[in-house]
């Protein structure tokens, strides 16, 4: 009898020990690896993912809402002319390993992400800067070329986070940088941990450890939640377990927006799709609504151009792409092929893209274009498709915010060139007038619309689960981020 009171009152303090233990720790569940955890060098959002305001930041910063608000830099002053920024950094500020957090870091990360030899993957965020300058220790001053009315917008982006120039050799396995949380293991292929920094500047993290967990098989992932071994999964891929969750009262369902435009991404300069009609037949090819029901079970808003729908500046085109397989199969005759044609279709993992592929596949061979599939890892995908151009045809979100200036860089791998495109995106820098912002990102939406740059389809969902108790997570995805310096388990 002894020795059984004594396993239950042993089995009782481990119970408590674990209730203690998770109110301090969380796993969250991802379905994407990052390939490096150098946000400032790769396109791959699943750096930002983790990365992104719990271990890194900029001289700005992204909320929940989409409003850029001071980040390391406390306050700044802009010249009349708008080309000058002159930058006040808050102080006592230090980055993980302990060094100062100073002007020469700010110096040094904006000057390399806008190097010649920059493996920046948003460059074209830092063309404007001509010269950066430490004035002292704790101010920075930026002159542009020219005006740019988002600037500020700009060094948000997770791609311009401040780095050290100590650091730098060592970033893609062991990154180091200024925020609420720092980093502590990789184990490849299962889980990245980040643990709470004591010194951090502003107000410090609720949670003690986060792991991040990856698990890419839609059925795990439900298992894993379902099991309460992950305690939250955002960017949930099995979204038609959603109503289980959502009659569990273990769990809440965090349905919010993204900044996600996802495309049938298509090779501008390959034949047969260097010929504006074949894209506009590829178009009027694709039910939007046919593959959000069957590859998101009806989470996602259709796109008829590059731009969210939640923005005010929105225009809704997607009358212009609408279904329309007939005509599609005369637009193919005028361009030449009648009987249509074939060309790839390369697929990163991402649930939306493999699910999403299949549909398309089966409403393009309904007109004559056949497509050959190949499923790709993130790696093989930024090697082939992104970087290589070597692809006809790929589905991808793009989860970067207000990105529709990608459309102004001939060498981005969609491999658009239009000149009054350029032309439109440099006019959108010299405004800061709203309205004329307003107006030109307008014109820009439908240029690319009525050139039929890529396939439309729809804005992704911000689908997340999580235990009911947590609390402070975002609903929403302003940047591709899993913010965890607000989180908390609620007593």
């Amino acid at each position: 009898m002894y020795f059984r009171k004594l396993g239950a009152a042993a089995t009782l303090a481990a119970l408590l020990a674990g209730a203690a233990y998770a109110k301090t720790d969380i796993v969250v569940g991802m379905q994407l690896e990052p390939p490096h955890l150098d946000p400032t060098s790769a396109a791959a959002g699943a750096i930002d993912s983790v990365l992104y305001s719990n271990v890194f930041e900029g001289l700005t910063r992204f909320m929940s809402d989409g409003s850029v608000v001071p980040g390391l830099a406390e306050s700044w002053e802009i010249s009349e002319d708008g080309t000058v920024y002159t930058f006040k950094l808050r102080e006592g500020v230090t980055f993980h390993d302990g060094t100062t957090m100073d002007a020469e870091d700010v110096k040094f990360s904006l000057d390399r992400a806008r190097a010649e030899d920059s493996q920046n993957a948003q460059k074209a965020l830092f063309a404007d800067i001509d010269t950066v300058e430490a004035v002292d220790p704790a101010t920075v001053r930026v002159t542009l070329k020219q005006p740019n009315g988002s600037f500020l917008f700009n060094m948000a982006w997770g791609d311009a986070v401040i780095v050290a120039p100590e650091s730098i050799d060592g970033i893609k396995q062991q990154p180091i940088g200024t925020g609420a949380f720092k980093f502590s293991n990789w184990v490849q292929g299962d889980r990245i941990e980040i643990v709470k920094n004591p010194d951090y500047w502003g107000e410090p993290a609720k949670l003690d450890k986060a792991t991040f967990k990856f698990i890419s098989d839609p059925t795990a992932a439900f298992a894993a939640v379902m099991a309460e071994d992950v305690h939250a999964f955002a960017g949930f891929p099995a979204p038609e377990n959603l109503p289980q969750f959502e009659a569990d009262p273990r769990f809440q369902v965090l349905v919010g927006s993204t900044e996600g435009e996802t495309i049938l991404s298509t090779n501008n300069k390959m034949p047969p799709f260097d010929n504006v009609k074949v894209r506009e037949a590829l178009a009027h090819a694709i039910d939007r609504q046919a593959i959000i029901d069957g590859a998101m079970f009806g989470y996602g808003t259709p796109i008829g151009t590059h731009f969210a729908p939640h923005n005010p500046d929105y225009v809704d085109l997607t009358g212009l792409s609408a279904y329309d397989p007939d005509l599609s199969k005369k637009l193919l005759a005028e361009a030449g092929f009648p009987d249509g044609f074939t060309t790839t279709l390369k697929l990163p993992p991402p649930s939306y893209a493999r699910r999403g592929g299949e549909i398309i596949a089966a409403q393009l061979r309904a007109v004559g274009i056949q497509t050959e599939i190949t499923n790709l890892e993130w790696p093989q995908w930024l090697e082939e498709v992104f970087r290589g151009k070597d692809y006809g045809l790929t589905i991808v979100s793009h989860t970067e915010p207000a990105d529709i200036n990608i459309y102004a860089r001939p060498d981005y791998y969609f491999q658009y060139d239009n000149p009054a495109f350029q032309q439109l995106m440099v006019d959108l820098n010299n405004t800061t007038d709203p309205a004329g912002r307003s107006a030109i990102l307008k014109q820009a939406q439908e240029m690319i619309a009525r050139d039929y740059v890529n396939g439309y389809l729809f804005q992704l969902a911000a689908l997340s689960v999580a235990n009911a108790k947590i609390k402070g997570l975002w609903a929403n995805a302003p940047t591709q981020a899993t913010d965890l310096t607000g989180v908390y388990w609620e007593d």
